[in-house]
């Protein structure tokens, strides 16, 4: 796991910034967390990628009169790694619309909690 050597300050910084900033959706048939901010905050960006490798960082993009990078979570990056640390470090009462978006995502997508999905059914009685 690309953020296993992370330390919690570098998680708890990430997490906000995806709470502040991130979208959590998907195009239908795949989940991806976006990030999508100012050229002016390319520094973040490399400092997420350099944190967190497995999101592609895209741009910049130059449309409408506004400059921007697009980071995305998607794939096994998001599912076995960045849904993970979400599950263990985004509290429900921190902004409950995002809480909300994300819950929605893993649900229309089938990422369920860490567990669920793996565990047997209980073993009826004999």
């Amino acid at each position: 796991m690309g953020w296993a050597v992370a330390t919690e300050l570098e998680i708890g910084i990430l997490v906000g910034v995806l709470v502040g900033e991130g979208h959590f959706g998907g195009d239908g048939r795949q989940p991806h967390i976006t990030l999508r901010m100012h050229t002016d905050h390319e520094s973040l960006f490399e400092w997420i990628v350099a944190r967190f490798p497995g999101g592609k960082l895209y741009g910049p993009y130059h449309h409408g009169g506004r400059s921007y990078y697009q980071w995305m979570a998607r794939g096994e990056f998001l599912r076995d790694e960045l849904v993970p640390l979400l599950d263990e470090h985004l509290p429900e009462d921190l902004d409950q619309k995002t809480f909300g978006r994300y819950v929605d995502m893993k649900r229309r997508y089938g990422l369920e909690e860490p567990g669920l999905a793996a565990s047997p059914a209980p073993e009826e009685p004999s």
